[in-house]
C-alpha cells in the first residue's frame, strides 16, 4: 500500500490538472482532485481564477491565427535566410 493519499496532489500537479480542465481534456478522477486542493489551497485558487480571466479574454479576443500555408512559407523563407550564413 502507498503513502501517498489518493486525495492530495501536488500545487504543480494541481496546476497541470486545472490546465487539462480549462481544454475539456481532464478525466472525472482528476477534476476530484482538483477540487479537493482547490477546497483548501489559495494558491491553487488563485491559478484557476487567473487561468479562467485569461481563458475568457482569449475567447473575446477574436484573434485570428496565422494560416498554415502561410506559416509554412514564413518557415520556408526564414530556412533560407537563416542558411545563408
Amino acid at each position: 500500500m502507498s503513502t501517498k493519499n489518493k486525495f492530495f496532489i501536488s500545487c504543480e500537479e494541481a496546476k497541470h490538472i486545472c490546465d487539462k480542465t480549462q481544454y475539456g481534456e481532464a478525466s472525472f478522477w482528476e477534476k476530484v482532485k482538483l477540487n479537493v486542493r482547490l477546497s483548501w489551497c489559495r494558491f491553487t485558487r488563485a491559478y484557476s481564477s487567473n487561468n479562467n480571466k485569461l481563458t475568457k479574454l482569449m475567447d473575446k479576443s477574436k484573434i485570428d491565427a496565422i494560416e498554415q500555408d502561410k506559416k509554412a512559407e514564413m518557415q520556408r523563407k526564414l530556412q533560407e535566410e537563416m542558411s545563408k550564413y
